[in-house]
């Protein structure tokens, strides 16, 4: 795995809305220091860097970076009552089909 997926992955989930501007900043450049396209298992690992909500849009920005993958891509657990709104958005992109 890539140093800049690794320190992407180790700063944890993204912020919520309530994070102060710089530490969004902050994960933002991480984002973007990130070459496409990622393997797949530097996917699998990105998918666990979803926070409680879209922080901006910046979630988005990590769900389309997951996106370039190419196939096969590990296997995604189907999300169950308590998971996040992510992690239903992403089973519904790139797990329900497998």
């Amino acid at each position: 795995m890539r140093p800049e997926v690794q320190t992407f992955v180790a700063d944890g989930p993204l912020p919520d809305r309530d994070a102060d501007e710089e530490e969004i900043d902050r994960r933002v450049k991480q984002l973007e220091a990130i070459s496409t396209p990622v393997t797949p298992d530097e996917a699998h690992a990105l998918a666990a860097s979803f926070g409680p909500d879209d922080c901006y849009g910046v979630a988005w920005s990590l769900l389309h970076l997951i996106e370039t993958s190419p196939g096969p891509l590990p296997p995604v657990m189907p999300p169950d009552t308590d998971s996040g709104e992510w992690h239903h958005t992403l089973w519904n992109r790139w797990g329900a089909g497998m």
